[in-house]
């Protein structure tokens, strides 16, 4: 047996991109934190007929400024707390 060292058998790691989602704020009432809406599009898997269907995402709102209505992005991030692992990349466009 040969005399393997740790160095030797180092892997790159390649970091994962992170995933970005396009939702509307369903609710702003916790503190710097919104939940977003998020829909796909997809077919059912016996009938082939086109669904919608609704995912929510908490994210990190920093600075409290979105509004319930509000179409915005949120980005994947490391857990911030027990649900929540967005956080707001930025707001799209605001409700009117």
């Amino acid at each position: 047996m040969e005399n393997q060292t740790p160095e030797a058998e180092t892997t790159e790691v390649k970091p994962r991109r992170k995933s970005i989602k396009v939702g509307v704020v369903t609710s702003n009432k916790m503190l710097k934190t919104v939940v977003v809406s998020v829909e796909r599009r997809v077919p059912h898997p016996l009938y082939r007929r086109i669904m919608t269907k609704t995912s929510k995402f908490l994210a990190h709102d920093e600075k409290n400024t979105c509004s319930i209505g509000d179409t915005v992005s949120i980005v994947e991030t490391r857990p911030l707390s027990k649900r929540k692992r967005w956080r707001l990349l930025q707001i799209i466009r605001k409700a009117s």
